[in-house]
């Protein structure tokens, strides 16, 4: 009988044993190890314009390299935009070369035509008027006569001086606003023929950086509406260690900082650098990887790991001191 008690105070023992050590596994967790997890910000690559997609050249879940080729939307509605916008920087150049100019040559010829008809008349007025005048002076001609001889020559005088400023402004050449204008004609054109060079390469993006493709939402042949996601890209930058910093410990956890961390199936000896602490505390983590349920007060860090991991892995974080 003492043997049977025996045997039930050891079991007691052992049971209180057991409970007391699960007990203490979450708080002794709670204080050597962080709950986190692997989060993944993708980019979503689209084209400006509408159109059949002419080439895919990645898969999803494919490694694409900074510069690597994505795809490309029918260029040809881009391609007629930006010649359009070349045709209208050449004529916008070639006007704001011509203000600067003066008449052309035979323009010019025509001028010199009239100049010399104009001396020419100017001539024969001056020859009339000595001819009158001698005459008047003798009285053979009247008054009248006179006067008349002497108005036809002031006039054929203004008419060549009038055909002689003529001549000088057509060489000169537009003024100095007709000429301001036409500068800005060129840049506002040169402006058009930038934006449709970057619309000609918004057609066929290529990776901004080392990335994976998340998805591929639309296949070579398939129409694609202007702006719409054509991929996704997960590029190796915007993988980050999301987890939770109790209150008490937050002031251990500045950007810059270097974190170790593990996962299941990860190498060992990960680390991260802290890049953002939330300057707003929440209660309990929106997605749960703790040990145990818990409800207090946390912040939430992110820092960029040391190797490439797979959005969604749960991390245990070492804490900082």
């Amino acid at each position: 009988m003492s043997r049977q008690r025996a045997l039930v105070a050891v079991l007691l023992l052992i049971a209180v044993a057991v409970v007391a050590g699960l007990l203490l596994i979450p708080q002794i967790n709670r204080h050597t190890v962080l709950s986190g997890y692997i989060e993944g910000e993708p980019l979503y690559l689209a084209a400006p314009v509408a159109g059949t997609v002419k080439a895919m050249y990645v898969v999803r879940g494919q490694d694409v390299a900074a510069g690597g080729r994505l795809f490309v939307v029918d260029p040809q509605q881009v391609i007629s935009a930006r010649d359009q916008a070349t045709a209208q920087v050449a004529a916008a150049q070639f006007q704001a070369l011509d203000a600067r100019k003066g008449q052309r040559p035979l323009e010019l010829a025509v001028l010199d035509a009239n100049i010399a008809a104009a001396e020419a008349k100017a001539r024969d007025a001056n020859a009339m008027l000595r001819r009158v005048s001698a005459l008047a002076a003798k009285g053979y001609e009247s008054k009248a006569a006179l006067d008349d001889a002497q108005a036809n020559a002031q006039s054929a005088d203004a008419t060549v001086k009038a055909a002689r400023k003529q001549r000088d402004v057509a060489t000169l050449g537009a003024r100095e606003e007709q000429i301001h204008a036409a500068d800005a004609q060129v840049s506002q054109a040169q402006a058009g023929l930038a934006g449709a060079a970057a619309r000609l390469s918004d057609v066929a993006p290529t990776a901004p950086g080392r990335a994976r493709v998340e998805d591929v939402f639309f296949q070579q042949g398939e129409w694609a509406p202007a702006n719409q996601p054509i991929l996704s890209l997960l590029p190796d930058e915007r993988i980050k260690v999301r987890f939770f910093v109790p209150e008490a410990q937050l002031a251990a956890y500045q950007i810059g900082r270097v974190v170790r961390f593990a996962c299941d199936g990860c190498a060992k000896g990960l680390t991260a650098k802290i890049a953002y602490v939330s300057p707003r505390p929440e209660f309990t983590p929106p997605v749960i990887y703790s040990r145990e349920a818990r409800d207090r007060l946390v912040y939430l860090i992110e820092a960029m790991p040391s190797a490439r991991l797979n959005p969604g892995q749960p991390v245990d974080v070492e804490p900082l001191k």
